[in-house]
């Protein structure tokens, strides 16, 4: 058997015609024995000393201003939506959904402008000049909902300047049109079926419709991130970059080159491991910003040659040449007192550990915010003391409904060190081979422990993602039932920035022998006393 390499150049590096990890690069496996692994040389040069000044050619400084200047431009978005309609996100109003959308762009970039309107502003007879000229400036105008003839009408008399014009759940009659160029409401598969004309129109069309399958296959989510994905998909299309979807961009043969180079035993480990290989598949389907399917992927194919092929490409190697920072944006105020007195460091770990003694958990999720990494089934936090001074640690526990259907547990553990302000932690873990890096507050805890808002911010560097999120925790799992705890946990949830609506239910209906215990030699609570 031998390993066989084939190259395509185009939306990215292909290895083959299968396996491939997201659209950077394909993998291809021969049924036959494997006899040698190819590698690619590079020719070596002896590197010459100029002793010249360099000096920047004024394209690239007019360039580099250019860029500057761009980052500074405020992108202008209209969204206009039905009266009274209603959203699936458990029957919230569209309109309160799309102005919490408008809040959450300025944490990615304050030049984010972003109006709401209800389609009565379409009313012929109480015409407001002032909105109409915000309408008709936008850059971008994102209609939800509308269904109306009259607002149908007013919309398509009066928004034909505008470049880019988005519709969701709204009358057929509605035209979307991005970077200037139209296409009906409901085409979400191919531009380019019933379209001839000049290659440079053909390619716009393309690219359109790449941005369209991405923008509806996010859209029908149905959650908070992905609607505020939808934006900023736009954005980086059609308008200027966007420094967090710098990653859809491939990288081309640099990439191939230096998998081939560094990791050829970890790449043929994972050809020739099932679960590894069925990872790379999976992966291949997902949008490399897709958190959600990424870590599906990942959570129900991981195998120890997944990580050791992650650790090589990605972490040690960087080979897809990713980066992203831990998200600045929303900071999180901690919890000042708990049970009038005030916090210190010692105390903001004892409520992490929280029951753990009492119980075999310390806490157990009842809900999160983030859609890849909050939802999954029956959720155990471990919080302990390690035997190492001064060392603290946090181990999840959850289930995973893989894509086969299979139900797994899955562990991870996490080193929290304490952050400069007595509340908040900085936590750090080896996922699959990559290194995650988090910024958690401690938001709220009731002082009978019956419940606790915990929040974080993080990225995984080396695979290119950033993120925040946030878990509702509680003794048992169970939502609390007094009404005053209700509206303490709403209030807590503002100082996220987060909204009820926005929850994600955790199923902790069948939970049986959840993998817990913690090593021997731990310690717990230092001051807390918990009954």
């Amino acid at each position: 058997m031998k390993v066989e390499l084939n190259f395509n150049f185009n939306s990215g590096t292909s290895i083959g015609n299968g396996w491939p990890l997201n659209p950077h690069f394909h993998f291809f496996l021969s049924h036959r024995k494997p006899t040698y692994f190819p590698t690619l040389s590079m020719p070596s040069h002896r590197p010459t000393v100029s002793r010249r000044l360099l000096t920047v050619p004024p394209p690239v400084v007019a360039e580099a201003n250019k860029n500057m200047a761009m980052a500074d431009t405020p992108v202008r978005i209209v969204a206009i939506v039905g009266e009274g309609s209603i959203s699936p996100l458990k029957s919230t109003p569209w309109e309160e959904v799309m102005l919490h959308t408008a809040k959450r762009l300025k944490w990615v970039d304050e030049c984010y402008e972003m109006h709401v309107f209800a389609d009565n502003v379409c009313n012929v007879t109480r015409q407001d000049t002032e909105t109409i000229q915000i309408i008709c400036e936008a850059d971008i105008l994102v209609v939800v909902a509308v269904t109306t003839k009259d607002s149908v009408l007013w919309i398509r008399l009066n928004c034909e300047n505008i470049q880019n014009i988005i519709c969701f759940e709204s009358a057929a009659e509605l035209v979307n049109k991005l970077g200037g160029i139209s296409f009906l409401s409901e085409t979400k598969g191919n531009l380019l079926e019933n379209f001839f004309g000049n290659s440079q129109l053909m390619e716009k069309r393309k690219k359109s419709e790449e941005v369209v399958q991405t923008v509806f296959e996010a859209w029908d989510r149905r959650n908070s991130d992905d609607i505020r994905f939808c934006l900023l998909v736009i954005i980086n299309a059609y308008i200027k970059p966007v420094p967090i979807l710098k990653n859809l961009r491939s990288k081309g043969f640099s990439t191939l080159n230096c998998m081939v180079k560094n990791c050829g035993r970890q790449i043929l480990n994972c050809l020739m491991d099932a679960n590894c290989r069925k990872a790379l598949q999976c992966l291949n389907q997902c949008s490399p910003v897709d958190q959600v399917c990424n870590y599906r992927c990942i959570a129900s194919y991981e195998s120890p040659n997944l990580e050791a092929f992650s650790l090589c490409v990605l972490q040690k190697h960087n080979c897809l040449d990713l980066d992203a920072k831990v998200p600045e944006k929303p900071y999180v105020p901690p919890i000042e007192r708990f049970r009038g007195k005030e916090i210190c460091h010692e105390t903001a770990e004892d409520l992490f550990i929280g029951w753990l003694g009492s119980l075999e958990w310390s806490w157990r999720v009842v809900a999160g915010q983030n859609p890849a990494y909050d939802q999954f089934p029956c959720q155990y936090q471990l919080f302990y003391r390690g035997k190492a001074r001064g060392s603290f640690w946090y181990e999840p526990v959850f289930m995973v409904k893989t894509l086969e259907g299979k139900l797994v547990w899955r562990r991870r553990r996490y080193r929290v060190k304490r952050g400069k302000i007595a509340g908040t932690f900085l936590f750090s873990v080896l996922d699959n081979g990559v290194v995650s890096n988090e910024f958690w507050s401690i938001v709220d805890v009731c002082d009978d422990l019956s419940w606790g808002l915990f929040h974080y911010n993080g990225a995984a560097r080396a695979a290119g993602q950033s993120y925040t999120g946030a878990v509702l925790v509680s003794r048992d799992g169970k939502y609390p039932e007094n009404d005053h705890q209700k509206e303490r946990i709403v209030a807590a949830l503002e100082k996220c920035g987060i909204k009820e609506w926005e929850l994600f239910a955790v199923d902790n209906s069948s939970c049986l022998d959840p993998p817990l215990g913690i090593p021997d030699g731990s310690t717990l609570h230092n001051v807390i006393e918990v009954k």
